[in-house]
């Protein structure tokens, strides 16, 4: 959205007067930043039209002979000298699949191990053996529907990070802050969603929600729930169970394909 106002403003300026092929899949070892010539003047041009624009992972496209730059979550489109921007997702004609997604997906992954999963609420469901991030906001109700998706979900390890927005929940922090110095807080955490009921405490323990924000602003998390992956990938939304069971399926082939990869 932020991209959509910076091309806003452009416009603006303009009626003031002011100066401001065909689809292939993604090739997998695309460049993934301007780390060449070539892609450094194409950045440095995006820059330049665009000023304040906060620009990464420039490459060269297989569409069309255009180049991709993402701005924060959204990924453009253009050309070598800048005179043109798509905004827009491109899609496989014959599997209907969003192609520009998938790209934002890989590129937006994260390193799993290098989570801090202390600063989380951990949760054992069956084996454990799956694994699941969740950046959480407690008076979210998207986090509540999410809560009640997950009920039956099972052989799971369940790392929910504490991340009021306050901006639209104001007492999230606190409510954050009683859960997390509950003596269980897994349960605390439960029995919030399930009843609406808090623990009996001051909230005044040492509280990793200063660091949960900062780490939310690292990978920019702009929405709960946000959900990451064994794999990296990062879903905003309160997925479907269905859904759930997909992506955590497709994260555990990912992870055996990366260790296999590594031997």
């Amino acid at each position: 959205m932020r991209f959509l106002k910076y091309l806003a403003a452009a416009a603006a300026c303009a009626l003031l007067g002011a100066h401001p092929a065909s689809a292939q899949a993604p090739d997998a070892a695309a460049q993934s930043d301007a780390t060449t010539p070539e892609l450094a003047a194409v950045k440095q041009l995006i820059e330049a039209k665009f000023p304040g624009a906060p620009v990464s992972n420039v490459a060269r496209s297989p569409y069309f002979g255009l180049y991709e730059a993402q701005f924060d979550d959204r990924m453009i489109y253009t050309d070598a000298k800048v005179t043109y921007v798509m905004v827009g997702s491109i899609f496989d004609a014959d599997t209907k699949q969003n192609l520009t997604d998938a790209r934002l997906r890989q590129l937006n992954r994260v390193a799993w191990d290098q989570l801090p999963l202390d600063l989380a609420i951990k949760k054992v469901k069956g084996n454990g053996a799956r694994r699941l991030a969740i950046f959480s906001d407690a008076d979210c109700p998207y986090c509540k529907r999410l809560e009640s998706e997950m009920k039956t979900l099972d052989n799971v390890t369940i790392y929910t990070f504490l991340f009021p927005i306050t901006q639209l929940h104001p007492d999230s922090a606190r409510k954050s802050a009683l859960i997390w110095c509950a003596p269980d807080r897994t349960k605390a955490w439960d029995d919030w969603f399930a009843s609406g009921k808090l623990p009996n405490n001051k909230g005044d323990c040492a509280t990793p929600i200063a660091k949960t924000a900062l780490l939310g602003q690292k990978y920019r998390v702009s929405a709960t729930p946000t959900l990451v992956f064994a794999d990296g990938t990062m879903v905003p939304g309160a997925l479907p169970l269905d859904q759930l069971e997909s992506e955590l399926k497709q994260a555990e082939a990912a992870t055996k394909n990366q260790a296999a990869a590594k031997r």
